[in-house]
């Protein structure tokens, strides 16, 4: 099943539920979705905003995506990672836009009959997320830092807002 608006946009099956959406993201409803009488573990990731990137102060990321592509990456990483953690729920959300300080960007909460697998699915499913999906952020630094464009990974080299981009000749290429 999907939904698709402009600021929800959603793929469930049986047990698995990704999204992406532009709201302000509920860790109460993500819980729900994965919630089962025969789950004796619920682990549920939140990840935020921090106000600090690499020394620097951050404004806010914004993050973009083609939500064709992220949703079926996302569904892809739900469906392995439910099977090989033998979960029985996965729920992903990522929000896109401008996610201020403090707030979620992305939430994932697994249900598992035992803590471990649990554990151990939604810190997989985390990771995966973060490698794999095709969503972009935007750091917002503060003072005349600007903006470093980035894939939505851990430690991944940015590109300044305002850098021009060359080619291995040495033509600026267009963005």
């Amino acid at each position: 099943m999907a939904e698709n608006s402009n600021a929800f946009h959603c793929l469930k099956e049986e047990g698995i539920s990704v999204a992406l959406t532009h709201d302000t993201l509920d860790a109460r409803s993500i819980m729900d979705e994965v919630r089962s009488p025969k789950a004796g573990a619920i682990v549920l990731f939140a990840g935020t905003t921090r106000d600090n990137f690499d020394s620097k102060p951050v404004l806010h990321l914004s993050y973009e995506s083609y939500p064709p592509l992220a949703l079926q990456t996302m569904l892809s990483i739900a469906r392995a990672i439910r099977q090989k953690h033998s979960l029985r729920a996965i729920s992903i959300i990522h929000r896109l836009g401008v996610v201020p300080i403090g707030e979620e960007s992305v939430l994932i909460a697994v249900s598992a009959p035992h803590r471990q697998a649990a554990w151990k699915g939604g810190e997989e499913a985390l990771e995966d997320v973060k490698e794999k999906v095709e969503i972009w952020k935007l750091e917002e630094f503060g003072g005349e830092e600007g903006g470093v464009w980035r894939a939505n990974r851990d430690g991944a080299a940015g590109v300044r807002v305002d850098e021009e981009r060359k080619d291995g000749r040495g033509r600026v290429m267009s963005t």
